[in-house]
């Protein structure tokens, strides 16, 4: 009896254990399961191939449009530096010309096409926020001559809003997780900036320039739930981009010199809830046009960019 008794009680241990470790395997795959539901993977959203964006007219790309020498002038942030995808498939690289792959229907399509004296040169960085394009990128423009045409392209500002993901308390230049009444004078300080960039800009260029700088899209496709992409739960984000889009809004309305390229617009849609009908569905293309980090657009979404920007810059310069 003895001897079964200490059997027993070697044994129970033993079961205990092992019920214990069921237990917790069973709640870590539950677990698991939750957060796959709530933070679903980037790298499992439909990427789709091909062309992204929106047709561009190829009529006007077939005949030049001045022969007078034009600078193209990339300023900004990764975006506009390309990072996410190839150098030639970056939306700057693809305005200047076209890659050794290009799309049938975009070949000629750039702006090489259509200005026979023409430079381009890109000062924006990755990682870089709007007080660092004011301050950096800005002076490494050369004053230009009477009789040159600039064409600036940028974006900026969503690196202010991003950073510091939420690892730190918000600041100017990293507001991530600010609330819009904290955030408010960073903004007025936002929209001060961005108008001295563009009065800089314009003194520059005494023969005239355009200044084409594209709003700030929204990886969660206007639904403000960020935490569903795997960073922290920010309430107010959503209103503060608005607020920084609207800033970038208004500016086209004080100088009749600087044009917005809907790229929040056309990337509605295309962010984590691109699968989802509950949001603004592309049933034409319901993909994924970011890149792994979320805060970058992926190769087809340059593409898409590319054509964003060569559909605002025909609209302003073909006729002219």
């Amino acid at each position: 009896m003895q001897g079964q008794y200490n059997e027993r009680q070697m044994a129970d241990p033993r079961r205990n254990r092992i019920i214990a470790l069921i237990a917790v395997g069973l709640l870590l795959i539950g677990t698991a399961l939750v957060l796959r539901f709530q933070h679903p993977s980037l790298k499992d959203l439909p990427r789709g191939s091909g062309p992204a964006g929106p047709e561009v007219p190829r009529e006007p790309w077939t005949r030049t449009w001045t022969t007078a020498p034009v600078i193209l002038v990339g300023l900004g942030d990764s975006v506009t530096a390309g990072y996410g995808a190839p150098p030639p498939h970056s939306y700057f690289n693809r305005l200047v010309s076209n890659p050794e792959d290009e799309f049938p229907e975009m070949q000629g399509v750039c702006l090489r096409a259509v200005f026979p004296n023409f430079k381009a040169v890109n000062l924006s960085m990755s990682g870089s926020i709007s007080s660092e394009h004011a301050e950096l990128q800005l002076p490494k423009i050369e004053k230009a001559g009477p009789d040159v045409i600039g064409l600036i392209v940028m974006t900026s500002g969503g690196n202010d809003l991003v950073h510091d993901y939420g690892r730190s308390p918000p600041r100017e230049g990293a507001m991530y997780g600010a609330r819009l009444e904290e955030a408010k004078p960073w903004i007025e300080n936002f929209e001060k900036r961005l108008h001295a960039v563009f009065l800089k800009i314009k003194d520059l260029f005494p023969g005239g320039c355009h200044i084409f700088i594209a709003d700030i899209f929204d990886p969660t496709d206007g639904v403000g739930d960020i935490e569903n992409a795997g960073l922290p739960k920010w309430p107010e984000g959503e209103a503060i981009l608005e607020a920084y889009n609207d800033v970038i809004q208004r500016s086209r309305k004080v100088f009749p010199f600087v044009h917005v390229v809907p790229m929040n617009e056309a990337f509605r849609g295309h962010g984590i809830h691109c699968s989802e009908k509950r949001t603004k569905f592309r049933r034409e293309d319901a993909t994924y046009w970011y890149y792994d980090n979320l805060e970058d657009p992926n190769e087809r979404g340059y593409d898409a960019i590319r054509r964003l920007f060569l559909i605002e810059i025909e609209k302003v310069l073909s006729r002219r």
